[in-house]
């Protein structure tokens, strides 16, 4: 199911916190690039790696259900195979969406994930997204 854009910025709107599940410290990375890009933008980023520690400025959780706050978004830069669990605990935590980033395409996640209502989104990157249809020109 492809999404239209009205709707891929709603969900970009609507969101506040997002969780990035597979986030890396290496700034070369692009799940280092969107997140930096998206806190700029004002999201609250929460960085989901089982190494620990801090990522820009945030400490970093294990899973998804170790997340002590709320999450609206939870933004995916894992690997395909992964993605029903990584859809079951979106579910768990109540997530508003899931979105799995550019060239990632799961079809139980997201079966998983529209039957417990949440909106989901493949293979499209946040940040390209972002840019696109809500930043403004400078």
């Amino acid at each position: 199911m492809i999404l239209a854009d009205d709707e891929l910025g709603r969900i970009l709107r609507e969101a506040r916190t997002i969780a990035v599940v597979g986030l890396s410290a290496d700034p070369e990375k692009p799940s280092h690039e969107v997140a930096a890009y998206l806190q700029a933008h004002g999201y609250r980023i929460i960085p989901v790696n089982p190494r620990g520690g801090v990522i820009l400025g945030e400490t970093v959780y294990a899973d998804l259900r170790a997340v002590p706050e709320p999450v609206d978004l939870v933004d995916v830069f894992r690997p395909a195979a992964a993605c029903p669990d990584i859809a079951r605990a979106a579910v768990a935590v109540e997530a508003k969406a899931l979105w799995l980033q550019l060239g990632i395409v799961n079809e139980e996640a997201a079966a998983l994930a529209r039957a417990a209502g949440l909106a989901v989104v493949m293979d499209r990157c946040t940040l390209r997204e972002h840019r696109r249809l809500l930043a403004r020109p400078a």
